[in-house]
């Protein structure tokens, strides 16, 4: 029987473990991470910041020996920065046990997260830690295969020919892409160059998708802000953080249970699909051969290779 006084006192992490079922859940913790924060009841603690530690355990439905070294298989530690980011981004709160409930929702909204335990301290009010500790469980409701939040970054796609990778302006283009506001994915076609073929249509289908990829290392090469990524948890963390990514595709597009079909390995077809499942705003494509219409729901701009930023897409 667990010893429920001292477990109260004990780490999240420990308290975790002491209450964890049969079988257990795999768990993963962020400690000792700490915010300077505006927060408290108190006249005196209005206009000031105080250091408010966070420390948060998350239990997941996954198994580890059952999982793979995938990051888009897993709950990513960002998802609980994310979460508090979040949390301390709305209005000011007056109590820790309102902040903490928040974070603890936003984090089960992932589809992984069973229960988490978020404690909160405050570090500042006297030779002690003020805090409160908070469980909670994953609503039973929630939608299990929503892979991001409600409040999901919408990007730009932007798809670049070999020709238009190659224009000698191709940073003044991105300069301008980025002052649309929309996060940007830029996707790109395949060398002008043969390349081989195969005997049999997967592995020819695996070597078409390389391609594209050799020519976005290409694109990465020329830019330093641009950045090679193949995950949808690496997409999703640079649309928060402005990075420009170039898509690789084989990733998102072989482990794809509705991906765009086995024998589409089309450059366009490829960034159109992406557009749809990350709910672009719009596709640009420079360079872009003719005759693939968008599916529903996706804008298309069809661009030549060397022209600029139309100025619908600079609103």
């Amino acid at each position: 029987m667990v010893d429920e006084i001292s477990t109260a006192f004990r780490h999240p992490s420990e308290r975790a473990k002491a209450l964890a079922g049969d079988p257990p859940r795999d768990r993963i913790a962020m400690t000792e991470h700490r915010r300077e924060v505006e927060i408290g009841a108190f006249q005196a603690e209005r206009g000031v910041t105080q250091t408010v530690q966070f420390d948060v355990v998350v239990e997941v439905e996954t198994r580890a020996e059952q999982a793979v070294d995938d990051v888009d298989r897993i709950l990513s530690y960002d998802t609980i920065v994310e979460a508090i980011d979040a949390a301390l981004a709305e209005e000011r709160v007056n109590l820790l046990e309102t902040l903490a409930a928040r974070i603890a929702d936003r984090i089960l909204l992932h589809p992984l997260a069973a229960r988490c335990i978020v404690r909160i301290g405050k570090l500042d009010r006297g030779p002690y830690v003020l805090g409160v500790e908070i469980l909670r469980n994953a609503p039973e409701t929630r939608r299990r295969l929503r892979l991001l939040p409600e409040d999901a970054p919408h990007p730009r796609i932007v798809y670049l020919s070999s020709e238009a990778i190659a224009r000698p302006d191709l940073s003044a283009l991105l300069d301008r892409l980025e002052e649309g506001g929309a996060p940007l994915i830029l996707c790109v076609g395949r060398p002008d160059a043969p390349g081989p073929r195969a005997a049999h249509a997967m592995p020819q289908r695996r070597i078409d998708l390389l391609a594209i990829e050799q020519s976005g290392w290409v694109l990465a090469a020329r830019d330093a802000r641009c950045v090679v990524v193949d995950s949808r948890t690496e997409l999703d963390w640079a649309m928060r953080h402005g990075q420009i990514s170039v898509w690789a595709p084989s990733k998102l597009v072989l482990d794809a249970h509705d991906g765009p079909g086995a024998s589409v390995t089309d450059p366009l077809a490829l960034a159109l699909w992406l557009a749809q499942a990350f709910e672009a705003v719009e596709v640009l494509a420079f360079g872009a051969p003719d005759g693939l219409e968008a599916p529903e729901g996706v804008r298309l701009t069809r661009l030549g290779a060397g022209d600029d930023v139309p100025s619908a897409a600079e609103g």
